[in-house]
């Protein structure tokens, strides 16, 4: 039978698939519209499982909060085009909101609530078939907490939210919070919630750096003592470098090498521990200040911390949680 444009028009209105593709189905189906939806269905599907293996690393990211709940939700395709794309924009949208609605805890949880008798898993297949690219819900996030907060980023690569320990928390305070881990992107609320495979790691990290500055150091004095410029010889690229250029000798190369191996060696086994500890206590010091949000700075008034902010606006004001969810490179 003979497929009309106002049959096509209605089947691309209930599956936003491309005119020829819904011509076909509904010719293959005799302008049965059910089964010609389920055909694009399956088309999806198929899209879907073809693009398996391709990388979705373009996409949307909203967030969104309602009284003590708040969720980020990403929805992954593979390329700009697709993620600007009102319609695609408008399906994160639709998950965000149903997330919200129903508190999901999950990834799993947010793909198995439905939408007029589809999962939000259909409707993410089916999306694939629309646009021909891999679609996939990358990121899921939620706060619970008395107040929370959200931010979205402009361009919808970039979304934060953010749970406080009172309620009522004023709305512009809220916002710059999440603004500030959006710009800032720190590691944890306080110091005591950094992980401690974090600490380790950031200790060690202290320790060592403060090490090789000391026996730097005393190599330094060692070469100036004998009449060499330390910087000709820090390195053997430079050594040879140097002697290329005159600026060196064989001889004072050699010299130098000698002095700093043994210098350093004795150095690195002199080395006061207290001290050493002490200078990497400092350092994890400004490890906090840097990347514990309530230690942070504030981005609009660096003279106080966010910790401080949020005490001028409400006394015992305090973050509890926060997410970040970022499609580009920090």
């Amino acid at each position: 039978m003979a497929v009309t444009m106002a049959e096509i028009t209605k089947l691309r209105h209930l599956t936003s698939a491309g005119l020829m593709d819904c011509k076909k189905a509904l010719a293959e189906t005799n302008g049965d519209i059910e089964a010609a939806v389920e055909i694009l269905r399956k088309k999806g599907q198929a899209v879907a499982a073809k693009r398996e293996d391709r990388n979705a690393s373009e996409g949307c990211v909203l967030a969104k909060n309602e009284g003590n709940f708040a969720a980020i939700v990403a929805l992954n395709c593979e390329t700009d085009f697709v993620a600007k794309n009102a319609g695609f924009v408008q399906l994160t949208q639709q998950l965000l909101d149903l997330a919200v609605s129903n508190k999901v805890k999950s990834i799993d949880e947010l793909k198995a609530l439905t939408v007029d008798g589809r999962t939000v898993a259909d409707l993410v297949v089916e999306e694939s078939g629309k646009t021909g690219e891999k679609t996939e819900i990358s990121a899921y996030e939620y706060i619970e907490a008395p107040s929370t907060t959200s931010y979205n980023h402009l361009g919808n690569k970039l979304s934060t939210i953010a749970g406080f320990n009172q309620e009522g928390v004023d709305y512009q305070v809220g916002r710059d919070v999440a603004m500030q881990v959006a710009s800032m992107n720190p590691v944890a609320v306080d110091r005591d919630s950094v992980p401690q495979s974090v600490k380790d790691t950031e200790l060690s990290v202290a320790i060592e750096k403060t090490k090789e500055e000391q026996v730097k150091k005393a190599v330094e004095a060692a070469l100036k003592k004998a009449g060499i410029n330390p910087n000709l010889v820090d390195s053997e690229a430079h050594i040879e470098s140097n002697i290329a250029k005159g600026w060196l000798t064989a001889e004072e190369a050699d010299k130098a090498r000698a002095i700093a191996s043994e210098t350093a060696a004795a150095k690195a086994a002199n080395l006061p521990e207290q001290m050493i500890q002490n200078i990497a206590n400092g350092r994890m010091n400004k490890f906090y200040k840097e990347s514990c949000l309530m230690e942070q700075e504030y981005v609009k008034d660096e003279k106080i911390t966010i910790g401080q902010f949020l005490e001028q606006s409400a006394k015992g004001l305090a973050v509890v949680a926060f997410k970040r969810v970022n499609l580009n490179q920090d």
